[in-house]
């Protein structure tokens, strides 16, 4: 079972910038998508960017177009999301995800298989 790790969440000023770091614990690990996802208190989580592992093919809410940029190093098996111009509305818990499987749209909670333990971001006004 692969092992995902977040890091880089943490407290911001409106317009701020963060990026987060999700790593896999196997280095065979060879995932087909990752992804992020957060929650906000009391919401449901969402999809907010994807990755194709191989292609490097990109997918993101409408929300965050322009102000975010996932990115991946394959060598280290590690999947960025740098964030700029953050607003408050994009405080929550994110969460990376990572699936095996060639299913679609991949923005759906229940095609991907592993999950990390969240990192919580807030966006002060």
């Amino acid at each position: 079972q692969a092992l995902l790790v977040e890091s880089g969440g943490g407290l911001v000023q409106t317009g701020g910038s963060l990026k987060l770091s999700c790593a896999a614990s196997e280095r065979t690990f060879s995932p087909y998508v990752m992804a992020w996802f957060r929650q906000a208190p009391g919401k449901e989580r969402e999809f907010v960017a994807r990755i194709t592992w191989d292609s490097g093919t990109t997918d993101y809410v409408d929300s965050v177009k322009g102000r975010f940029t996932i990115s991946r190093e394959k060598a280290e098996n590690t999947v960025y999301l740098q964030m700029n111009n953050l607003k408050p509305e994009d405080t929550a818990v994110y969460y990376c995800a990572a699936t095996r499987l060639r299913t679609w749209p991949m923005r759906a909670l229940s095609e991907y298989k592993f999950w990390g333990q969240g990192t919580q971001v807030t966006v002060s006004s």
